[in-house]
């Protein structure tokens, strides 16, 4: 009793070995791995969050390193964020024409505070800021605004 498709003994033999080899394989994965694999989309991959760069200690290099990475996707989301808001904003404008600055009022301040918290968080980095640049930016500031009020506000007038 030859293997379906086997020409000859030499491909029935091949045939045999390859069945005796790959089923079980095969089998596990079917019944074992794919029913306890969690599937989701590949373009909607979750990352654990990592600790950030406050919580790293100093000598923790590889902390460093992922701090830096959540901070890089988080940067990208926040982008992303954002050029929804703004496309959003020229979409209403642009079809409610004159009437826009009645009609859009809601998406033009939603634009412009996410506008606003971007660039406190990301503004005056450049293109190769770091968590650590960053976490610098939000101590100045802190400071700033400890002695001085809130930033755009002025300095505060000596008693």
């Amino acid at each position: 009793m030859e293997p379906e498709g086997a020409k000859n003994g030499f491909d029935s033999f091949i045939q045999s070995v390859n069945s005796v080899l790959e089923k079980p394989v095969t089998w596990f994965r079917e019944s074992v791995v794919d029913k306890n694999r969690v599937e989701y989309p590949w373009y909607h991959r979750q990352f654990r969050r990592v600790p950030t760069i406050d919580e790293c200690y100093t000598d923790d290099i590889v902390c460093f390193i992922e701090a830096d990475e959540q901070f890089k996707r988080d940067r990208m989301v926040d982008n992303e964020v954002l050029n929804i808001l703004r496309q959003r904003k020229e979409d209403c404008v642009m079809y409610e024409g004159a009437d826009s600055k009645t009609k859009c009022a809601k998406m033009i301040e939603d634009y412009d505070k996410a506008a606003e918290n971007w660039f406190i968080k990301y503004g005056d980095l450049g293109a190769y800021g770091n968590v650590k640049d960053a976490y610098m930016k939000q101590k100045h500031r802190l400071i700033w605004e400890r002695r001085h009020g809130p930033v755009g506000s002025g300095m505060k007038s000596a008693l």
